[in-house]
């Protein structure tokens, strides 16, 4: 109801990728959660479901993307132009890697005893009412979606490109109908 087609649009990949794989590992309030990717499509979402939950979030992000972040939600930023995420001391009841380019064994440290870790690597599992949950916080303004840049249909090509510069920050949609007049 509080979304356009657009935003709308980017919840079932992003949004439903970060549930999935955040629920599935247990996530509750009181969790510490470090989001590696916290500024792409995955990671934006993943931010505000921790916080939604009631989770610390430390966010994993390059300079240009750290105000974003926090805006988000996220409690504590690590910029990984500066320093190295795996360097911090904090330690995690779940490592997400919202882009797939980290592995466990270099997270296994950041974890706390009983903790895991995740990456979009794998599939996650579905569950129907899980886009329902994904509207009841969109709903009560818990969850917004990003969106760095709308392209109409006809320039899809331009968007593939862009998307592939991974430069892009939240989602990149596609307008399939003309904007009304």
């Amino acid at each position: 109801a509080n979304m356009t087609f657009e935003e709308a649009a980017t919840v079932p990949v992003g949004g439903l990728t970060a549930w999935r794989f955040l629920k599935q590992n247990g996530l509750k309030a009181g969790d510490q959660v470090l989001v590696y990717g916290a500024s792409g499509s995955v990671g934006t979402f993943a931010v505000q479901i921790a916080k939604a939950a009631g989770a610390e979030v430390t966010a994993v992000c390059s300079t240009a993307n750290i105000e974003l972040v926090k805006r988000l939600g996220a409690d504590h930023v690590i910029d990984y132009t500066q320093e190295d995420f795996t360097s911090t001391e904090a330690r995690f009841d779940i490592v997400f890697d919202a882009v797939g380019k980290t592995s466990k064994s270099a997270c296994k440290h950041l974890l706390k005893t009983g903790g895991r870790y995740t990456t979009v690597a794998k599939n996650p599992k579905s569950n129907p009412g899980d886009l329902q949950e994904l509207k009841r916080l969109i709903e009560a303004g818990k969850l917004i979606s990003v969106i760095d840049r709308t392209y109409p249909l006809e320039q899809i090509r331009e968007a593939h490109i862009y998307v592939e510069s991974f430069r892009k920050k939240g989602n990149v949609a596609i307008r399939v109908l003309p904007e009304a007049s």
